[in-house]
């Protein structure tokens, strides 16, 4: 009796100490993860930014479209006090309908001015790898508007992120992650309902949401104009654009 409650007890320890070792290695494995996608899109970001005078490395900001669902990367050169637009990535997948996420669990992919900042990276993430783009921000806030945990990540489902391709998400994770670490305080990631050319905006004239995409296409028109991103503040429950 004594014999085969020892040998129970042992089979439980040895039980509890593989299912820790296995834990243990897919820890590991999920926090290589970066290390591994940088390694592998790191040579090839380099052989086309750095003829521009650019490398991974170099401050970043990120402008999605939701209505043509595109996620812009834009690239600081060295020397430079202008960002250009080093490439273009289809999004998977975005949740709702055009127009800001208003509360948790409405299922809304946002619209707005964002930041990424160093603690909003996951390497670990279930959607291979994601960032917290920081909704609500302080706009967002000011109207009460309400959620939590809205990424930019991988595996091509949205309930309110911006989902991009596995491979599209290591390039755009690398940039992100690679300008923080050198330097950069926050990454701005900005999120459009469509291009707000002054045709489409007369189209949305009747939208409850006409005045506010007329404030963000005034940040879109400072970034077609300068090549930097607009910086806004909240004033009286509408978007200015801060001179710079």
């Amino acid at each position: 009796m004594k014999k085969n409650v020892v040998l129970s007890l042992l089979g439980l320890v040895l039980l509890v100490s593989a299912v820790a070792v296995f834990n243990m290695a897919c820890a590991e494995k999920s926090s290589n993860r970066a290390d591994i996608a940088r390694k592998r899109v790191t040579p090839v970001l380099n052989s086309f930014l750095e003829p521009c005078g650019a490398r991974v490395g170099s401050p970043v900001f990120l402008r999605a479209v939701k209505e043509d669902s595109v996620l812009e990367l834009w690239v600081k050169p060295d020397k430079s006090e202008c960002y250009m637009l080093a490439k273009r990535y289809p999004i998977a997948a975005w949740s709702g309908k055009l127009g800001p996420k208003e509360k948790e669990g409405d299922r809304q992919t946002p619209e707005g001015f964002y930041e990424v900042e160093p603690s909003g990276l996951n390497p670990r993430s279930n959607y291979h790898l994601s960032f917290n783009i920081g909704y609500p921000n302080a706009y967002d806030r000011s109207l009460n508007r309400t959620g939590s945990f809205i990424m930019v990540h991988g595996r091509d489902v949205s309930i309110g992120c911006l989902a991009m391709t596995d491979s599209g998400i290591e390039e755009i994770y690398t940039m992100v992650e690679q300008a923080l670490v050198h330097g950069q305080k926050n990454v701005p990631v900005q999120i459009y309902p469509f291009v707000p050319t002054p045709a489409r905006l007369s189209e949305e004239k009747d939208s409850p949401h006409a005045a506010f995409w007329a404030d963000m296409a005034r940040a879109w028109d400072w970034t077609e104009r300068t090549r930097t991103p607009a910086r806004v503040k909240a004033v009286n429950g509408r978007l200015v654009v801060v001179e710079q």
